[in-house]
Order: C-alpha cells, then structure tokens, then sequence
C-alpha cells in the first residue's frame, strides 16, 4: 500500500515525502485491513456512554487525573479512526 493519497502536492502533483506524519503508516495499515469493515466500525454503546459521561462531566468539573488520561487517549485514538476511515474510503472508491 501506498501513502500517496495522504501526501500534500506541491500544487504540480509532486508529493512531499518530508510532510507525511509518522502515524500516516499507522492509518495507512487499519485502513488497508478491510476497508469495509473500517468504514462501518463504530464503538460499542458502553464506549460511548463512557465517553459521553466523561466529556460531560469534565464540561462541570475536572476529572480525576485517571479519568483525564482516558478520555485524552479516546480523543488520541478517534483521531486516528477518523483518519483511517477517510483513507478507507479512498481505497473503496478506487476500487482497492
């Protein structure tokens, strides 16, 4: 698999290796697993009561250091979700 469609152009259709982000390969590897599967994944319902209950309460009052740490590397890994299914997308629309 290629990373070509995640790289910025210089406007002339020439990538630039030195602006591809290190967790590029990282998106690049759970989109090419099954980029169906990829596209139509979504948490369970208790990921996201849990999310949700700690995003709310966060909004009235800091949460315990623990707390914080999961929810920061919640965000971390949806982030990386979003990417890898935008890239599956990619993949499915050319056919891959």
């Amino acid at each position: 698999m290629s990373l070509e469609w995640l790289r910025f152009s210089d406007g002339k259709g020439n990538a630039n290796p030195q602006e591809v982000k290190p967790y590029e390969e990282l998106v690049e590897f759970i989109a090419s697993l099954s980029p169906r599967e990829v596209v139509e994944f979504r948490p369970s319902e208790n990921a996201r009561q849990r999310i949700w209950d700690l995003i709310e309460r966060q909004k009235s009052a800091s949460l315990p250091p623990d707390e914080k740490a999961e929810l920061d590397h919640y965000i971390e890994i949806e982030h990386l979700m979003r990417l890898a299914k935008a890239r599956a997308r990619q993949l499915l629309a050319h056919g891959q």
